[in-house]
């Protein structure tokens, strides 16, 4: 599996983190960036990310900001993505397993490294469920994203 992630300058910390938990997993990891403390837009950052997911390059993203709110709302504009906010372990698991979130975000001046692993740990480790109501309401989001 490929992952692409990046973040703005809100949580470069963060993301070097986040990659040091996908080691633990067998996947390739695609860093866009940013790689400094100088300032990014969010937008530019999950463009690059969710471009690499909605094209079939990598299976799925993260991306990073301040507080995980501004790079989330970025991310769902893109179409063919669903980026879920987490902020826990639960919410982790529902939104893949339930939303089958192909993008997670999350927050780097909100987030402990500790908790963020475990989020990080969670959302790789559940599937999708796959079944009919899941799938009718991913197929609804879908429709939406059309219109």
């Amino acid at each position: 599996m490929k992952i692409t992630i990046g973040s703005d300058h809100g949580a470069v910390e963060l993301k070097d983190s986040v990659k040091k938990v996908l080691a633990e997993f067998d996947v390739e990891i695609n860093d866009v960036g940013t790689f400094g403390n100088d300032a990014v837009d969010y937008p530019d950052i999950a463009e690059k990310v969710c471009a690499e997911v909605a094209s079939g390059n990598s299976e799925r993203g993260i991306v990073l900001c301040g507080t995980g709110i501004g790079i989330s709302i970025a991310a769902n504009k893109i179409k063919g993505i669903r980026c879920a906010l987490c902020n826990d372990v639960f919410s982790a698991k529902m939104s893949r397993e339930h939303n089958n979130a192909n993008v997670l975000a999350m927050g780097g001046r909100v987030l402990g490294i500790g908790v963020a692993g475990e989020i990080v740990r969670a959302w790789m480790n559940t599937d999708f469920s796959n079944d009919e109501r899941h799938n009718r309401r991913i197929a609804k989001i879908t429709a939406l994203e059309n219109n």
